[in-house]
């Protein structure tokens, strides 16, 4: 395989470390953004079919449930994005190589797996999330048809990783705003029958998605083969592909599976016990989340791009820039949430009307949003520390976290507010405050002990 010339190849472990953060940083979380953007905006074209409100609750439920099964996808991402990044810093294109080749293998294995079975059980899966009536039926034309292509947004999230692993963040921020653009294009055109196209109703956003996911990932595959990105795939490469390498992948990821699909569950019971205040709080909670992840996404995309840059730091063994470059990021984050936390609290009310006219639904949906704000400091610190971590392997701490923010923290404490307290659903919403903002001070004393500078994959 051609080498890419060092005087080609991005290198963000030298120079300033904050402007090496954003360098990397910067275009995933605008990548990341218009994802969220498109949540909501898809979320507002259904607002607007008749009966809306049960549509946004049928989008909510199968929202819940695709959280799940995309817990699978931690299955694969994490190993691929430690070890993409760790070879990368070591100018090993060969194994970058063999290893995207790798992820994207697992993740359509996967995908099509999780999606054939998730189209099989759309009814029940959704009946067990609380969905019942008119949104049971609509969540059931929109699951099927997003779980029978399920596997093509497993691979496709994993050309946006390899772009960022091999320091290539803005080509995967182009291609994810492109992917989100057309997807806001093309929901009212299958949602209402826009330019000649059948009026699908809920069933049109999910065939929008699907038709944005298969183009993205098609372009994504062209970047890497016609050699546009750092490391040029080939479809025979130095280093050939093997079950071993495979296993290592899974091995790393496993961790941090088992704590999202610990997470995810946890929220899968949770939400049957929202269900019991009415499909109004669902709906509310749906947009609320929407509105929260805008925030979230900002970090998260600031964190993804930290990942990989951590990992390029100990692959080129420059741990002290590694530590510098994890506490500066943390900070970072922490200022970040704080100033759209203070946003979202203010503007509660404004945010809430865009999706909703009746008065009970929009009290419900400020009261998340206001409640919520208070613990964004903290969710800041936690998605950074997990970030840190994912980018050197090392995700067993980070599962163990996710347990007990799912579990003892949460579902232990709804469970019991609903079904033995008369509250209302404000006492939900401060339990998962709480809940977020003691598990964030857990999780920064761990990352202060500094083990995973240590790490080797």
């Amino acid at each position: 395989m051609t080498q890419v010339e060092d005087k080609q190849r991005a290198d963000y472990t030298e120079g300033s470390i904050i402007g090496s953060i954003l360098k990397m940083g910067l275009p995933s979380m605008f990548g990341f953004l218009t994802q969220n953007i498109y949540n909501l905006v898809d979320m507002w074209w259904v607002s607007q079919l008749p009966d809306g409100e049960n549509a946004v609750a049928a989008v909510t439920f199968f929202g819940v449930i695709l959280m799940l099964l995309f817990s699978f996808n931690q299955l694969v991402g994490p190993g691929s994005v430690a070890v993409i990044s760790r070879r990368y810093g070591e100018k090993d294109d060969a194994q970058v190589e063999k290893a995207i080749k790798e992820t994207i293998l697992l993740k359509l294995f996967f995908g099509l797996v999780f999606g054939v079975a998730g189209f099989l059980l759309s009814r029940q899966l959704l009946t067990l999330v609380g969905a019942t009536g008119t949104s049971l039926e609509q969540g059931v034309e929109y699951a099927q048809v997003m779980f029978l292509a399920l596997a093509v947004p497993y691979a496709m999230y994993s050309i946006f990783t390899a772009l960022r692993g091999v320091a290539n963040p803005k080509m995967a921020m182009w291609l994810m705003l492109g992917s989100n653009v057309l997807n806001m294009v093309l929901d009212p055109v299958f949602i209402f029958g826009y330019l000649g196209a059948p009026a699908m109703g809920i069933r049109g956003a999910a065939v929008a998605s699907v038709i944005s996911f298969v183009l993205t990932l098609a372009v994504g595959l062209a970047i890497f083969y016609s050699g546009r990105a750092n490391v040029k795939l080939h479809l025979r490469g130095k280093a050939s592909m093997s079950i071993g390498s495979m296993i290592t992948l899974l091995k790393i990821g496993l961790p941090a599976w088992l704590g999202s699909l610990s997470f995810s569950g946890s929220r899968l019971l949770i939400t049957p016990m929202i269900a019991v205040y009415g499909n109004a709080v669902v709906a509310a909670f749906g947009v609320g989340a929407q509105v929260i992840s805008f925030g979230i996404m900002i970090v998260v995309g600031i964190g993804i791009g930290l990942s990989s840059l951590i990992g390029h730091n100990l692959g080129a063994q420059k741990k002290d820039r590694a530590l510098k470059t994890g506490n500066q990021a943390i900070g970072l984050s922490l200022g970040i949430m704080l100033f759209f936390g203070t946003l979202v609290f203010v503007f509660a009310e404004f945010f809430i009307g865009l999706f909703f006219e009746t008065p009970e639904t929009i009290g419900y949906g400020v009261s998340i949003l206001r409640i919520f704000a208070m613990a964004f400091p903290a969710v800041g610190v936690y998605i950074m520390v997990e970030e840190i971590h994912m980018g050197v392997g090392l995700n067993a701490p980070m599962m163990v976290f996710s347990m007990i923010l799912g579990w003892p923290l949460r579902v232990l404490p709804i469970f019991l507010v609903t079904t033995y307290w008369t509250t209302g659903p404000e006492t939900v919403w401060w339990i998962m405050c709480l809940s977020l903002i003691v598990t964030a001070v857990m999780v920064y004393i761990y990352y202060r002990r500094g083990r995973w500078l240590t790490v080797q994959v």
